[in-house]
């Protein structure tokens, strides 16, 4: 699988940079996220990588007939309209498995934000894991990934590094990017 993902991404002119950890739990950020490509170019680049990882998807994406595919891909469903606390969730699938790479968009949508959520960087200082941070961007072709630092608790000082390494880089559809930014910053 990886070497034919490996030459999709090069028929697309696709270059990869990885300099993931080798840890064996991290939270990911793949950021920005402005269109339904990222997602099929975001497997294709795990595939060719060869990463095995998790993610949050919307939960309507688990139901059938189509649940167990993104299941079997990683996926971990979130049911926005009930009243859960993600981040102890996380937390608590973090303390559990020995091994869990959690892919998150800061955004939370391809949607245009004012503000990033922040649940990965409180997942992360919470479970005590490192932040490892991605990019698709589409302006060079180039995806990038690694860039891993520990969450101080201070976010603000945190963010700073979040910025330095999303900065300038476009998403499918620029006119969704929002600031790389959240809320407490302000």
């Amino acid at each position: 699988m990886s070497w034919i993902a490996k030459f999709i991404l090069k028929i697309l002119g696709w270059k990869v940079i990885n300099n993931l950890p080798d840890d064996k739990k991290y939270v990911l950020i793949a950021a920005p996220h402005t269109s339904n490509w990222d997602f099929p170019l975001g497997l294709t680049v795990k595939f060719s990588q060869k990463v095995k990882l998790n993610y949050l998807g919307k939960g309507a994406l688990f139901k059938k007939p189509f649940g167990w595919f993104f299941r079997a891909l990683g996926g971990i469903p979130v049911y926005r309209k009930q009243k859960l606390n993600m981040v102890d969730q996380m937390v608590k699938e973090f303390n559990q498995r020995d091994q869990m790479i959690l892919a998150m968009s800061p955004e939370g949508t391809r949607s245009y934000l004012e503000y990033w959520k922040s649940g990965f960087y409180h997942i992360a200082y919470k479970a005590g894991v490192p932040i490892a941070m991605a990019t698709l961007d589409f302006g060079t072709k180039i995806v990038r990934l690694g860039n891993t630092f520990m969450p101080t608790g201070n976010i603000q000082e945190d963010m700073k590094i979040i910025r330095a390494f999303y900065e300038n880089v476009k998403g499918k559809k620029p006119q969704n990017q929002g600031p790389i930014q959240i809320k407490s910053e302000s």
